[in-house]
């Protein structure tokens, strides 16, 4: 065959990894494509790959990282309802006796009549599902936002009409002193970029937060919120500490995704 002779390409990407996981309709896509379609060979690309730089290989299974937890939604904690994420199974009494400590940062909380779990503290490790299969599993879910800080609390409960009001009375007090508009400094004090993904997506044509008055600013001092991404690393500790006080009064932090909140 000529080298010049051009090959039909067919590019197919998963997008978000979640989509690459269970059944759904793109794997139902992409299975009536490969049984349609016999290519000569197959290029993949994939940053989860254990490699320390670019590498070309020809393996048919070359080493993977597999640290699809991430992409499972959050831990939930349930009796006989169905919940997203990580999820219990019924337990005998006196089954869950220490499952508290299978948690590092204390997300797990054994009560007397349940066992509650605070998805603000939870950081998806998956050392829960690890330990007691019986008890948790996770699930391809990531329906988690909620209203309220005590939403984060699983098994949910339902929120009343007077607890939304009092939460939209407590946000309209918080936020007066900010007139009209918000602007916002973002700074990465250490995260691993899934974060910045997100917050980038908010000035997309989709979401577009500056029509509601929303503005990012590349200056502090010009700044009413801060926005924080990220653990915090000893590096970053300086330049956070210098971006708050740069900041004119009344100010807020926010801090967003598992490792700032953690």
């Amino acid at each position: 065959m000529d080298r010049s002779t051009r090959l039909p390409v067919a590019f197919i990407g998963h997008g978000s990894p979640q989509n690459a996981l269970g059944g759904n309709r793109f794997t139902d896509a992409w299975r009536d494509f490969g049984a349609r379609v016999r290519p000569r060979a197959v290029l993949m690309i994939s940053a989860h790959w254990y490699t320390s730089g670019t590498r070309v290989t020809a393996s048919a299974r070359p080493r993977t990282n597999h640290d699809f937890v991430s992409f499972k939604g959050a831990v939930s904690v349930t009796g006989d309802r169905p919940q997203a994420a990580v999820r219990s199974a019924r337990a005998e009494p006196n089954a869950d006796a220490g499952l508290s400590s299978l948690c590092p940062t204390g997300a797990i909380e054994e009560r007397s009549d349940e066992v509650v779990l605070d998805r603000g503290r939870c950081i998806l490790c998956g050392r829960c599902v690890e330990a007691r299969p019986d008890r948790f599993r996770f699930e391809a879910s990531a329906e988690v936002a909620t209203l309220h800080r005590s939403g984060l609390f699983v098994p949910d409960r339902a929120e009343s009409d007077e607890e939304l009001d009092l939460i939209r009375a407590e946000l309209s007090t918080k936020v007066r002193a900010l007139r009209r508009s918000v602007h916002v400094r973002h700074l990465d004090a250490g995260s691993d970029g899934s974060e910045e993904w997100e917050v980038a997506a908010l000035l997309n044509p989709v979401y577009d937060v500056q029509r509601l008055g929303i503005f990012f600013t590349a200056t502090p001092r010009h700044a009413d919120l801060l926005l924080v991404t990220g653990a915090g690393t000893a590096a970053m500790c300086g330049p956070l500490r210098t971006t708050y006080e740069a900041m004119p009064a009344p100010k807020i932090v926010l801090a967003a995704g598992t490792d700032a909140i953690s």
